[in-house]
């Protein structure tokens, strides 16, 4: 379903990054625990998360423990509040790369990326994001329904759009 909640989209924005090359049964298992140790997803509070804080979620075996995504998760944390600043909500700035309206996909194979996602990932890492590439992307349009991937005839495509 769409989301255009901006705390919800920097959630999916993590939880993809945290789940590049690993399976998204990983992170959803470790979904709960995410949502603990990043502090409810409030990207206001992790982008003050410093040396320490960060050395112990490097201990924390509820989580993806790569030195690289939880520092992603800070940096990311800066850049998304400097979105929300900039264009007055993060969903605004996610969502104008489709026009505000969820794209239909129905074609098979699903894409791992598109133009759009393409796009997407080349301004995010402009604005200074980590973690956001094309296909990671993708999955986050999926995720938050700026794309709608479903058959033609499974009930969810014509419920999402």
């Amino acid at each position: 379903m769409p989301v255009r909640n901006d705390r919800k989209l920097f959630e999916f924005l993590i939880l993809e990054g945290a789940q590049a090359g690993l399976s998204w049964d990983t992170i959803l298992a470790k979904r709960e625990n995410y949502r603990k140790a990043f502090a409810g997803f409030d990207p206001k509070k992790i982008s003050r998360f410093d040396a320490r804080k960060k050395k112990a979620l490097l201990r924390n075996p509820g989580i993806v423990r790569n030195r690289l995504k939880i520092e992603a998760a800070v940096v990311n944390a800066r850049c998304f509040l400097a979105l929300q600043r900039e264009f007055g909500s993060a969903a605004r700035y996610f969502w104008s790369f489709v026009n505000e309206k969820p794209m239909k996909n129905p074609g098979r194979p699903v894409p791992a990326r598109t133009a759009v996602s393409d796009a997407l990932s080349k301004d995010l890492k402009r604005r200074g994001f980590k973690f956001v590439g094309s296909t990671i992307m993708y999955a986050f349009m999926q995720a938050v329904g700026m794309v709608n991937d479903h058959s033609m005839d499974c009930f969810c495509y014509r419920k999402k759009t």
